[in-house]
């Protein structure tokens, strides 16, 4: 997974009950196979990111 600044990244939730969770990259770090985000969530925190099998990025241009 390859996300760049301004782009958002949707977290699937594992239950059926709850909606994915969704944040805006505002920073990169680190390269290629150890790259990771720093990611301001919906709810206003900020965390570090590091993508899993659950996630996919959404570029500003592309639709959900």
């Amino acid at each position: 997974m390859h996300a760049a600044i301004g782009d958002h990244i949707v977290v699937e939730s594992a239950t059926i009950d709850s909606r994915p969770r969704r944040g805006q990259v505002v920073e990169v770090i680190g390269v290629d196979e150890a790259e990771h985000y720093r990611v301001r969530w919906q709810d206003g925190h900020e965390s570090l990111y590091f993508p899993g099998g659950d996630a996919h990025v959404v570029t500003d241009d592309r639709p959900e």
